[in-house]
């Protein structure tokens, strides 16, 4: 992998940031995607500060034209891109008859319209040169229902099923677009769904009441344990896998 280009969003932090890192790791020049510029740019001198090959390019992924701008910005100033890494994303809690039309809607424009948009701009660009890899970061949840987390689920499942469906379209091009599906994952993400200091007990334990089984392998998934799963995707170690699904969860979904 050295020596290639990878755009990545979400990278401020979170899964995002360990995907940049780990990229950066193998040798990838990261384009690091986030609309948070401050965090971004933080992110980034992390990385840059341990000697791997990084760069911060601030935007917003639910804005078409913005989009299109800073991809073509990370070409014009680093060649030809490689990979891709849809890993931006938010989370709105609540039941359905709780839910806000903006909780809906944002997230969905971040969590599938922005999958849209960065993975239109990107493979365009790859077509032409017949090569390159995608990876869509969704969620277990995509498959597992998951009450007060309708709106993330169902954004999830678009997002997937668009990315296959994106990989099947560019397959005659040698472009392999594939998902990695993490469960619950040490982030802020998910801390920001737990009410009190039970809560990591709680997830790894699971709750009857809200029909969460828990996570056999009794831990939260670490951000880099979903990041090795994205770059053996990218690799040519998967350079036979296209249109899959690599759930990263502990086991939490059962298999499904």
């Amino acid at each position: 992998m050295e020596n290639k280009l990878a755009v990545v969003t979400g990278a401020a932090g979170g899964i995002g940031a360990a995907v940049a890192r780990v990229l950066g790791e193998r040798g990838v020049t990261v384009a690091a995607v986030d609309r948070d510029a401050e965090r971004l740019r933080e992110s980034v001198e992390k990385l840059t500060a341990d000697g791997l090959p990084a760069a911060a390019f601030p935007a917003d992924v639910t804005d078409s034209a913005d989009v299109e701008s800073v991809v073509g910005a990370v070409e014009e100033r680093f060649g030809a891109i490689d990979f891709l890494v849809n890993a931006a994303g938010v989370l709105r809690l609540g039941e359905v008859s709780t839910l806000s039309d903006d909780d809906w809607n944002s997230t969905f424009a971040v969590n599938a319209t922005g999958v849209f948009h960065l993975s239109r701009a990107v493979v365009n660009r790859m077509v032409p040169r017949a090569r390159g890899a995608v990876v869509t970061v969704a969620s277990n949840a995509a498959a597992t229902p998951r009450s007060e987390m309708a709106a993330y689920a169902a954004s999830k499942a678009a997002a997937e099923m668009f990315t296959k469906s994106l990989g099947l379209e560019v397959a005659r091009y040698g472009i392999r677009c594939n998902i990695v599906a993490p469960g619950s994952t040490d982030t802020p993400m998910l801390s920001s769904m737990w009410r009190d200091a039970s809560g990591p007990r709680g997830t790894i334990d699971g709750r009857p009441d809200a029909f969460r089984v828990g996570i056999p392998l009794r831990k939260l998934a670490r951000p880099e344990d979903v990041a090795h799963a994205v770059a053996f995707l990218l690799s040519d170690e998967a350079a036979h896998i296209t249109l899959h699904t690599l759930t990263v969860d502990g086991g939490a979904g059962l298999g499904a």
